[in-house]
């Protein structure tokens, strides 16, 4: 379990990591032969997979250990040594990392545990081991983590038992996480499926590297074609989503998997926004801008992770499903329905190649039923796969073949693999077998991968991968209109800003608001209606007072003077039953618009993360119907209106039951423009615009009531 601890100080340059992952020599402060203690395994693992360099073992009371010379402190080492596994009780540790700096120690791995999670004395020692690290410039990994091991160059630094298989000149998948456990777990499911591992790193408490510093180092490293990763909270968020942005443009895969969707989010009593945009949904929308594919589950995160390493390009596009049961045919398009992954219609007339591959009684579709015909023509395999190899509407094949026995096997998978190897197809293809545990021999499964192509014992698992891979090559990573957009007339003390001061913020820079104006006195009310024309609303107003409506703050349709003289009265009297210490600064009263569909529009600049906006179905029930997309303030126009679209109540959008289809450009529009304001304006915490009503095409769409809250000037 990792801890949030308050990050270090950065120092002016990040140590280089290779004399902590790439040692030329290594240190085992705590060193032993004792069968389970944690520095016995360190050299167990050093000397099986014949570390070359040179080894440095440390323990005031030993004189040697299996015929190498034990050393009685870190004092006595040599100046310089690269890296230092500290195999010691937590009560040692600072002294000893003191100690390492002082030898200009490279690198230091710390196993103990409780230090942040530990309580204050821990979380005080833990702080400063990253001061010593950041003032000598040594590497820190952990405390609370398991090691490191390095596939490429043989070089385990971890208690856990490792043998490696050295990776050679294939690609490797590299593994980035805050937990060693599931570093461990996730190394070995990978190893399992003959994957090829670059690097392991588990970063623990991270007192003086974090993962964005391992991820920036294997963005550098030419064995790595993938970054596998689990963290439960980014400490750098702006560095890691340059990293992200980063690999994206040199065409690696971040794959993520990050526990902690449940927990609860921030609270913030005073937006629609603040209580909805959760810490969990806007990492997530942050980061899968960058370009990391998100994984919901351990399982997921090593499928994805291997089908982006095998494959020869990310999947994308329609999928299609080759099979030979008609209850597969119905259980795969009940599973891709529920994913919603694309299964390109085909018929007998839109496929000739297809038509001519498959005997007569055999009908064309996705996914496909050949039936068991392939067992008394095993060449249908080879004709059918050719076919869909040169449909260009299907971006990736799966193959979910019945497999139970050895000679069934033997029939089915030959012709397949001449299918692939004669015709080396471009795209994607998985073989995913319906019955799991069936007995397929270890070579057949060898050649799969030789050729590319994953095998997995489940189409479902293959086909919810599929569904992750191809989400991302259809991401849109253009750009829309970022150039700031500054307000004025913001105050330098922070706070909520009552609606009428939010309005005559934002309306000058293009949010539409209806007309009216600022009332202290029922005179000022009167002379104002007779300005707009009546019917008028009026609008209690005050910092203290964020939702009007639960406090009859709001009065609707006064039709003429006495009326409003009435409602005037009547608001009054509501706001000072529902809350005898609210002081209001006046009212606002506005025209009267028409009726539209309510939406909720909001922006918060998240201190970590940066503006993110969101939008959905609004009015005074947002909080609970939850119907909001969140969105970067990058994108351009068509992706906001496509984000929209995909809203539970999307229909009402696009004309509901003989309605309108509504103005769902302005309505991108808005978004745009908070965007701006706040890329231009950090003191800008939220922006709450609830409800937006919004119009038939070409109307527009209009928000009725704004509220914001703001840091003060420059925090």
């Amino acid at each position: 379990m990792t801890v949030d601890i308050l990050t270090p100080p950065a120092a002016t340059a990040t140590p280089s990591l290779d004399r902590l992952l790439r040692p030329q020599s290594v240190a085992i402060v705590g060193a032993s032969d004792k069968p389970g203690a944690l520095g016995a395994s360190v050299l167990s693992n050093l000397v099986r997979n014949g570390f070359a360099g040179d080894m440095h073992l440390i323990n005031p009371r030993r004189a040697e250990i299996g015929g190498r010379a034990c050393l009685p402190s870190v004092d006595a080492l040599p100046d310089g040594v690269d890296a230092a596994v500290l195999a010691i009780p937590r009560v040692a540790v600072l002294d000893t990392v003191k100690a390492l700096a002082a030898r200009k120690v490279g690198a230091a791995v710390i196993f103990s545990a409780g230090f942040a999670e530990g309580g204050e004395e821990g979380l005080a020692e833990q702080r400063e081991i990253g001061r010593v690290a950041m003032e000598s410039g040594m590497v820190v990994e952990g405390p609370n983590c398991l090691g490191m091991t390095n596939f490429i160059d043989s070089v385990p630094l971890t208690f856990v038992e490792t043998s490696i298989t050295p990776l050679g000149d294939r690609k490797g998948i590299g593994i980035v996480s805050q937990s060693g456990a599931m570093a461990c777990v996730l190394g070995t499911t990978l190893a399992s499926r003959d994957l090829g591992l670059s690097f392991s790193v588990s970063t623990g408490n991270e007192a003086a590297s974090g993962v964005e510093d391992y991820v920036d180092y294997l963005l550098e490293d030419a064995s790595t074609q993938v970054i596998a990763m689990i963290v439960e909270q980014f400490r750098k968020p702006a560095r890691f989503l340059a990293a992200a942005r980063r690999a994206r443009a040199l065409g690696n895969t971040i794959v993520l998997l990050h526990p902690g969707k449940s927990s609860a989010a921030r609270e913030s009593a005073a937006t629609h926004t603040g209580a909805m945009a959760g810490d969990y949904q806007l990492m997530r929308v942050k980061v899968e801008r960058a370009g990391v594919i998100f994984a919901e589950t351990l399982e997921e995160l090593g499928d994805i992770a291997e089908i982006a390493l095998r494959c020869p390009a990310i999947p994308a596009g329609g999928v299609a499903v080759l099979g030979e049961s008609g209850a597969f045919k119905a259980l795969t398009l009940d599973l891709c329905e529920a994913l919603d992954l694309d299964l390109p219609k085909v018929d007998d007339g839109n496929a000739p190649a297809l038509r001519a591959a498959l005997p007569d009684f055999v009908g064309v579709s996705n996914p496909l039923d050949i039936t068991a015909q392939g067992l008394v023509d095993p060449d249908l395999y080879y004709r059918t796969l050719a076919a869909l190899f040169g449909d260009d509407r299907f971006g990736s094949v799966v193959t979910g073949i019945i497999q139970t026995d050895p000679v069934t096997v033997g029939i089915k998978l030959p012709p397949i693999l001449r299918a692939v190897g004669d015709l080396r197809p471009a795209k994607p293809v998985i073989f995913a077998g319906l019955d799991e545990g069936a007995a397929v021999s270890p070579d057949y499964i060898a050649q799969l991968r030789a050729f590319g192509i994953p095998y997995f014992p489940s189409t479902e698992r293959a086909l919810r991968a599929l569904k992750r891979l191809n989400d991302h090559a259809r991401r849109d990573f253009s750009e829309g209109d970022t150039s700031p957009l500054p307000a004025s007339g913001l105050p330098s003390v922070g706070g909520v800003i009552p609606e009428y001061r939010a309005k005559a913020i934002l309306a000058p820079l293009g949010i539409p608001f209806p007309g009216g104006a600022f009332c202290a006195s029922i005179d000022d009310a009167l002379t104002a209606a007779d300005g707009i024309g009546y019917p008028v609303a009026l609008k209690a107003q005050s910092a203290d007072l964020s939702h009007k409506s639960d406090a009859g703050g709001v009065i609707l349709n006064l039709r003429d003077a006495d009326e409003l003289r009435a409602g005037w009265d009547r608001l009054y009297a509501n706001v000072g039953a529902y809350d005898a210490g609210i002081t209001l600064d006046g009212t606002l009263l506005e025209e009267m618009g028409e009726r539209g569909v309510e939406l909720i529009i909001g922006a918060k600049s998240d201190p970590d993360w940066g503006p993110v906006i969101l939008a959905g179905f609004g009015g005074v029930t947002a909080e609970i119907h939850q119907d909001v997309r969140l969105l970067t303030p990058d994108l351009t126009i068509d992706a906001i209106v496509g984000e929209l679209f995909k809203l539970k109540g999307a229909p009402l959008l696009r004309g509901f039951r003989g309605s309108p289809a509504l103005d769902v450009d302005a309505v991108a529009q808005i978004i745009a423009t908070l965007g701006r304001v706040l890329l231009a304006e950090p003191s800008i915490r939220e922006i709450d615009l609830n409800p937006v009503i919004v119009y038939p095409e070409g109307r527009g769409a209009i928000a009725l009531d704004a509220l914001m809250l703001t840091s003060a000037a420059g925090g």
